[in-house]
């Protein structure tokens, strides 16, 4: 890899936006780096799923743009990558990696997407995921899906990338793209970054409108920035914000929405209190090791660290989330269906199943789709047992959880290692996960983010900053200022293995 495609792999969104503003590089140029580049390496890791036709055409208009003395923000004519489970109202379609939608097109553009688009920025395609976000069985593989395959991991091609948003995480991790959009419910966004050593937010419910977004819980569900640092990251959730009418969660976000750019700041963990999550440590020593360095990296800056932060396990959240979870997905589901474009061929979850069930061979090879099963046969929102449920996980992760420990430690914020590091691909016995703290956010409805901590015989391992109910700007800064004094980030080489 010569030294120009080096930097157009790596570079920052700012330095690139530069080269656009002085006509170094155009945005047909860059977008045209960026599909060079998918189709030179995407075969090792499969992690677009489908191409944009009209990324080409989107790009020259953008220029024209531009050269009319005209462009629509920091992020006019920067290319970015779409998880598919995001509508567009384009030639592409949109699956969540299922053959159920193969070839059916959303028919009208996610509420994100209308952001993108208004924002200037260039859309690249559609990345692969972990199917139907990872909410098909309990034994999946993390960035398998029947329509896009197996997503692999850049740093050791024969372990897993993580999931759901596998594929984006692995596209901006290889350069395919600055940025990407994921998704996450419980640790979607997270653990995909973490596992590929990048950025990613995962926003508080309600900050970014989830209308045109194939959904699991209407409580948890969000879209989030996925990127190699944390600036870029914050660019891109800066233009993710929105009111959307149709999304009552966002009702208030007008008095929100704010440059989160703005809040990067390289001293930013001085005088900070931040909380480790030792429940949440424990799984690996070498885990153990790197988050002792992280520890020490964030006191040499000034921070104050209180230990052993006590929050609800995993464990403990995930029998109510996951019963509460099973009623939100079926009744969400079958309302996105409905309105989904005159092609799609499939209305309700119990059509998905029998397709499924119709197509074992090409759907179900290596897993099956016991939680489809199990939210079929629940009842409506207003079921008890439901109501029950959702109080108690909002209880456990929220005002017992991360409520509680923030205001009795008096504390910005809590860390933890997002994730394990990333486990070998098995399609007989699925995800062998042993350890991640994405659970008490994602259940909360509370802002994480995740930065490269660390590698553990060359597999990445993140950090994770949580907080309470919108406060994405303070973990930006604490994010940023870890990242300004670690530098951690190396970007992959595509081996075959782990070092080992």
């Amino acid at each position: 890899m010569n030294e120009q495609e080096r930097r157009l792999d790596e570079i920052n969104v700012s330095d690139l936006q530069a080269l656009l503003e002085t006509g170094a590089i155009t945005a047909r140029a860059l977008t045209a780096f960026c599909i060079e580049r998918i189709e030179r390496f995407d075969g090792l890791v499969n992690a677009v799923i489908e191409h944009n036709p009209d990324a080409l055409a989107i790009a020259d208009e953008l220029d024209s743009e531009r050269q009319r003395g005209t462009t629509r923000g920091p992020l006019h004519g920067i290319p970015v990558l779409i998880k598919d489970n995001i509508d567009t109202g384009d030639r592409m379609a949109t699956t969540a990696g299922s053959l159920a939608l193969e070839g059916s097109p959303a028919g009208a553009d996610a509420f994100v997407v209308k952001r993108l688009r208004a924002a200037g920025m260039v859309l690249l395609g559609k990345t692969n995921l972990s199917e139907w976000a990872n909410y098909r069985s309990g034994r999946s593989s993390s960035g398998w899906s029947s329509r896009g395959g197996q997503t692999r991991n850049p740093y050791a091609l024969d372990r897993t990338p993580g999931g759901s948003s596998s594929g984006s995480g692995v596209a901006v991790a290889c350069g395919f793209a600055p940025l990407a959009i994921g998704t996450e419910t419980d640790g979607s966004i997270l653990v995909p970054a973490a596992m590929n050593g990048v950025v990613g937010i995962k926003p508080t419910v309600g900050l970014v409108s989830r209308t045109g977004i194939i959904p699991i819980s209407h409580v948890q569900d969000t879209a989030g920035p996925m990127a190699r640092s944390v600036a870029d990251a914050a660019a891109l959730l800066s233009v993710l914000v929105g009111a959307d009418p149709e999304d009552p969660a966002t009702e208030d976000v007008k008095a929100r929405a704010v440059d989160y750019t703005a809040n990067l700041d390289a001293d930013g963990l001085s005088g900070a209190r931040i909380g480790i999550a030792r429940g949440y440590c424990g799984f690996h020593e070498g885990v153990d090791d790197i988050m002792t360095e992280c520890l020490a990296a964030m006191r040499a800056q000034g921070a104050e660290i209180v230990d052993d932060v006590t929050l609800p396990t995993r464990e403990e959240i995930r029998p109510s989330e996951r019963l509460a979870m099973s009623y939100e997905f079926k009744a969400g589901l079958n309302s996105y269906l409905q309105h989904r474009g005159a092609e799609t061929s499939v209305r309700t979850l119990r059509e998905i199943i029998q397709f499924n069930a119709a197509h074992p061979d090409t759907v179900m090879p290596y897993f099956p789709q016991d939680l489809f099963e199990e939210a079929a046969a629940r009842g409506p929102l207003d079921d008890t047992v439901y109501i029950e449920a959702r109080a108690e996980t909002n209880r456990m992760a929220g005002t017992g959880g991360i409520d509680a420990a923030l205001q009795a430690h008096g504390l910005d914020a809590i860390v933890a290692p997002t994730a394990c590091a990333p486990w070998l691909i098995d399609w007989v016995n699925g995800d062998n996960r042993s350890g991640g703290s994405a659970t008490p956010a994602a259940a909360a409805g509370y802002p994480s983010i995740t930065v490269p901590a660390g590698y553990l015989r060359g597999l990445p391992i993140g950090l994770s900053f949580f907080a309470g109910a919108y406060q994405e700007a303070v973990l930006i800064r604490l994010a940023s200022a870890f990242e300004a004094a670690t530098k951690t980030r190396q970007p992959p080489e595509f081996a075959a293995h782990a070092d080992l």
